[in-house]
């Protein structure tokens, strides 16, 4: 945190941030450098009646106290820059190659280009497979070093430039114009650059305002009682007054604490698009996540046929393998490696001539029509539709009750038909990704409920719900029917949670106050969200709703600590203001400072050393456990409210004897 690499350039970004037009950003830091300023010029033009030596002592003091502000924001924006640089490093030289086997700069790529990317060879631009499977290596961009596998044709068709291409070839269409792509919004991101305020952080910026408003016009009034009380109190003793009044120690690190939330999203392989989503997080009630490829694998595989009675297995498997011969989704695919491996049978090209039948949203049906030889497979109500209803007879129903017994199990039942002929099912597989059981029992301790959406029937979608361990689910769900489950909770007043991957998770994600896209998803999906999380994990939930809740309890801990330090502070400057007036005020004194004087610098010196102080703290953040809010108020008032308390009291009595031992005031 304090390398050299990283204080050297903070050091002389704290000094540019001086300039007028950044520093009135942080109005209370603003108002120290003006009274700072105001103090160096009475030091060369008017007698203080005070002495040149603790003048010079205050002036610097304050001036340090709007350095140390400066240079808390100016770390936190190193810390980003240093990520920024090494995702700089992968986009930079990257080279793209046309399908003619030329070679360009993948910075004059332009939206909808066409790339080849082969085996060794880095992804150059953001876009989406659009022919062939391939072995991923995405640790440049995620930090993990297991591959992944994207393929056209489905959900995991996504891929981001500077990731390296393992085994095989695939086609890539680009989907972002040149400088707009993942890694160059990354860089922007972690370098600050699109970084704005957020709702949390306005409020509460607002409110060091109005305090410093209140603090200054209750300084004004002061040299009115002195002359009524027949004597008057330095110009440079208000100033300090002042400045130890006022909140410069959260104002000075409230920038800090959210960089530094945005980086520690980036840590935990995260893209956050606003700090607004950040802070949403750390109040969400209702976790929604869509089944495949969110809480499973997203790559429904065949795991066995199930034929009517009649029907032999092969029959079966070689009608199924027919049907998928043309079928480049991984669903397909399994049918027929399945039909390969469990009958040893072949799959022939799709023969010349033959009609490919393709899925759509409406037939739900999908095969091959071959001189009037039809093969076809689909959902099992939608196969039942298109066989003549004289052909049905008992297959139907002994159809329906294979299909139950499918979903039973959690698998998906896809029906399989020749010539209007019902043949049986073939169950298809869903996959959990490992662990989701118990992390979503974590997410249940921290008070959010998980919520399963899925296209599946009510049968397959409990089963799916009780293996993984969400708290209910919505079956058979349209994306009209995501956003009005959003809507309805938003309603109720709870902030929801999106977790999506598809193109059709794409309207809620963008409803949700908080839409994470997994980065296996589709660029519909990965622009929707105002979160991506490059591992693809839907629990990472948990690490973001920790960072939320994290970021607001710095906050609201270093602001009970900023606030708690002004009580000793009246009980060091007051007293030495006043006692000359009043001498009853020495009970107040309850450090026995040496002097008025050494009071006053003793209090100046701990309110500019109490910021480098809590910096570690503002960018590291509070720790955050999944206990109820009442706890975790009670620990913060005893941690930081005591300690803002003590902390002061302690420190300005070390500085004290320091400053009467030095003879410096």
């Amino acid at each position: 945190m304090f390398s050299a690499e990283l204080v050297v350039p903070a050091l002389g970004g704290s000094l540019r941030k001086l300039h007028p037009a950044q520093l009135v950003r942080n109005p209370v830091l603003f108002t120290t450098a003006v009274v700072a300023l105001l103090l160096t010029v009475l030091l060369f033009v008017g007698q203080t009646g005070l002495s040149l030596g603790f003048q010079i002592q205050l002036i610097v003091w304050l001036w340090l106290t709007v350095l140390f502000g400066t240079f808390a924001e100016s770390l936190a924006e190193g810390r980003g820059r240093a990520q920024a640089a090494s995702l700089r490093a992968t986009r930079s030289d990257l080279v793209a190659r046309l399908p003619d086997g030329s070679k360009v700069s993948a910075a004059t790529l332009q939206k909808g280009a066409v790339v080849m990317v082969a085996a060794g060879e880095l992804i150059p631009a953001d876009g989406e497979v659009i022919a062939g499977v391939a072995s991923v290596n995405e640790a440049a961009i995620t930090g993990e070093s297991a591959p992944v596998i994207r393929e056209a044709g489905g959900d995991r068709s996504a891929v981001t430039a500077g990731t390296r291409v393992l085994s095989d070839e695939i086609t890539v269409r680009v989907t972002q114009e040149a400088g707009q792509g993942f890694l160059d919004r990354m860089i922007a991101l972690v370098e600050g650059a699109q970084r704005q305020k957020t709702p949390n952080e306005i409020a509460l910026t607002i409110l060091l305002v109005g305090l410093t408003i209140i603090f200054l016009i209750a300084v004004a009034t002061i040299p009115a009682f002195a002359r009524y009380a027949g004597g008057q109190i330095p110009v440079a003793v208000l100033a300090a007054l002042l400045i130890t009044l006022i909140p410069t120690t959260i104002a000075a690190l409230l920038s800090a604490i959210g960089i530094a939330g945005m980086d520690r999203l980036v840590q935990f392989n995260v893209l956050a698009k606003s700090g607004r989503a950040v802070e949403a997080a750390g109040d969400i009630d209702v976790l929604l996540l869509d089944k495949t490829g969110t809480i499973t694998v997203g790559d429904r595989q065949a795991s066995q046929f199930l034929p009517l009675n009649g029907t032999s297995p092969v029959t079966l498997a070689r009608a199924a393998l027919v049907a998928s011969l043309a079928d480049e989704t991984p669903e397909g695919r399994s049918i027929v490696r399945l039909a390969q491996e469990a009958h040893g049978l072949e799959a022939p090209e799709v023969p010349a001539g033959a009609e490919v039948i393709p899925f759509t949203a409406q037939t739900r049906i999908s095969g091959l029509d071959n001189a009037g030889h039809v093969v076809t497979k689909g959902a099992v109500d939608a196969i039942l539709r298109s066989v003549p209803e004289a052909a049905r007879g008992t297959a139907a129903t002994e159809l329906r009750r294979i299909a139950e017994d499918v979903a039973r199990q959690g698998q998906t039942p896809l029906a399989v038909a020749e010539n209007g002929v019902l043949l049986g099912i073939v169950a298809l597989k869903d996959v959990i990704k490992a662990g989701v059981r118990d992390r979503f029992a974590e997410l249940r301790k921290m008070g959010i409920r998980t919520v399963m959406i899925t296209g599946d029937n009510p049968l397959t979608a409990a089963a799916i719900a009780a293996e993984s361990g969400v708290d209910d689910f919505l079956a058979e769900a349209t994306p009209e029917d995501k956003l009005a489950l959003i809507r309805r909770e938003q309603q109720g007043g709870r902030l929801v949670a999106m977790c999506g991957d598809g193109t059709n998770d794409a309207p809620a994600l963008a409803q949700a106050d908080v839409g994470v896209a997994m980065n296996t998803g589709t660029q519909a999906a990965r622009e929707a969200g105002n979160m991506v999380d490059l591992d693809s994990d839907p629990t990472k939930l948990i690490e973001i709703v920790g960072l939320g809740k994290q970021l607001l309890m710095t906050r609201g801990a270093l602001t009970t600590f900023s606030v708690a330090n002004d009580v000793a502070k009246y009980f060091a400057i007051i007293p030495a203001m006043f006692l000359v007036l009043y001498p009853q005020l020495s009970v107040l004194n309850v450090m026995h400072l040496a002097t008025p004087q050494s009071a006053i610098l003793s209090a100046i010196m701990f309110n500019a050393l109490i910021i480098p102080a809590l910096v570690p703290l503002a960018l590291k953040g509070v720790r955050y456990r999944p206990v109820g809010a009442g706890q975790l108020l009670a620990r913060n008032l005893a941690i930081f409210g005591m300690g803002g308390l003590i902390a002061p009291f302690v420190g300005i009595k070390a500085i004290d004897l320091v400053v009467a031992a030095l003879h410096l005031a």
